[in-house]
């Protein structure tokens, strides 16, 4: 599964990874973030996931573009022991895609085009 941020440089694209347990049983995860562009991702909800039997439950990846070249990752979401039962490690791909350049600020300058 792969989770594309694209928007303007410099800009924060926050995306929902959305996570289902259909059993009766509470899963819990630990949320972990690899890869070369790591530190650009962020969890808004801190690195451990708890899922209700029945339920569903949502988290949160944030991204801040710093260059233009595409950012990668991987989103690692590793099942703890709850009550004997373990959940299956979920990975999901991390991409990001530079749309358009907003400028910080627009100076304007007079000068002379050429002088002897």
């Amino acid at each position: 599964n792969t989770i594309e941020f694209a928007g303007a440089l410099h800009a924060t694209v926050v995306k929902q990874v959305r996570l289902k347990n259909p059993s009766s049983k509470t899963l819990s995860y630990n949320a972990i973030l690899v890869g070369r562009d790591a530190d650009d991702f962020s969890l808004l909800q801190g690195n451990t996931v708890t899922i209700f039997p029945k339920r569903q439950t949502s988290i949160n990846v944030e991204f801040t573009s710093r260059f233009l070249r595409p950012a990668e990752a991987v989103l690692l979401l590793i099942s703890k022991t709850v009550g004997g039962i373990h959940g299956a490690t979920l990975t999901f791909s991390l991409k990001s895609e530079v749309k358009c350049i907003e400028p910080a600020d627009i100076l304007k300058c007079k000068s002379p085009c050429y002088e002897l």
